[in-house]
């Protein structure tokens, strides 16, 4: 049986703020474990989100995209969103919308309620750490998240 919930964070670990998804689902994985919430939500870390990642949506009732953005209002912006199309020559490297959509052609069928938990980032240079200000948006975007699982069916989720 799969996790009702499934999580995807995104990101490259070596690139500054573009840690910032690895990092919530490290931290996101703990808190899981500590509140023995494991089985209600699967964690699936990437660099990007491919054409692949449609499968996974299978049988959820739930599911999460997190990663950093470089001009998203501090300190996060969670929002619901649907499937969209987009063009592309690539099966690499999509947006969420578009694994939305993969999924929609593939099953058959409307995808789980989704949504994107976008934290802003300062920094994405090679080889550079989280920074200051990221490490703290990490911090509040993992408080609004962990409140929303506690709630999986609660009116807290953007409509």
């Amino acid at each position: 049986m799969r996790a009702p919930i499934v999580v995807f964070a995104v990101g490259n670990p070596s690139r500054g703020d573009d840690a910032i998804g690895p990092v919530l689902c490290e931290r996101l994985a703990a808190w899981l474990a500590e509140q023995r919430l494991t089985e209600r939500v699967e964690l699936v870390e990437d660099f990007q989100l491919n054409i692949e990642h449609a499968l996974d949506l299978v049988g959820r009732e739930r599911a999460i995209f997190i990663d950093a953005g470089e001009n998203t209002p501090a300190p996060f912006i969670l929002t619901r969103i649907q499937p969209a199309a987009i063009p592309s020559h690539s099966s690499h490297a999509l947006p969420p919308s578009a694994v939305l959509q993969v999924y929609r052609q593939t099953e058959g069928a409307e995808p789980p309620p989704s949504f994107v938990l976008c934290v802003r980032g300062e920094c994405f240079e090679l080889g550079e750490g989280l920074s200051p200000p990221a490490a703290e948006r990490v911090s509040a975007a993992l408080a609004r998240l962990t409140g929303l699982l506690q709630a999986p069916k609660s009116a807290d989720w953007p409509v």
